[in-house]
């Protein structure tokens, strides 16, 4: 008959001890995994929600949205109206593609100049709006650099034709 020593049983409740412990982390890896499309789906639809009616707003209202260009949105590498007219085409074009997740990296880059231009084309922001800026600029670098997520047309062609693009 074998006994096993006290040390070897201490080591052997230590082991099954930590492979409880590794399942569990496994075990969360794997859920937060799966939440990772609904995240990034989230991400994606806030940021473009916020850009596109804005927008909106520019392009219901031409004259005031030339006037805002000239005399606030100060972008010193541009002309007023081309200004205008990229910033407001941005604001409609870019937050579609990120919502449908099609060229969504560059959707996301293309806001993130959108919005670094805004923060620093505007003499005085409040701090409220700063915050918000900042919270865009989160998300939006982090699409940049973790992608669409599953739950993107650009995943889903990506399936469907695997030698697209190569």
């Amino acid at each position: 008959m074998h006994t096993i020593s006290p040390a070897a049983a201490s080591k052997a409740a230590l082991l099954r001890w930590l492979n409880r412990i590794l399942g569990l982390f496994h075990g969360l890896h794997t859920a937060l995994d799966a939440l990772q499309p609904v995240a990034a789906l989230a991400a994606r639809a806030y940021v473009a929600e916020a850009f596109f009616k804005s927008g909106l707003t520019k392009l219901r209202d031409w004259d005031t949205t030339l006037a805002l260009f000239q005399d606030e949105y100060k972008v010193p590498w541009l002309p007023t109206e081309l200004a205008a007219v990229l910033g407001t085409g941005g604001e409609l074009v870019l937050p579609v593609l990120l919502v449908l997740g099609l060229g969504g990296r560059v959707g996301a880059l293309g806001l993130s100049v959108v919005n670094g231009v805004a923060v620093v084309s505007l003499a005085d922001i409040a701090p409220a709006a700063l915050q918000q800026h900042i919270t865009w600029g989160v998300l939006l670098a982090a699409l940049v650099l973790f992608g669409n997520g599953r739950w993107a047309l650009d995943s889903w062609l990506v399936r469907r034709w695997p030698d697209i693009g190569r």
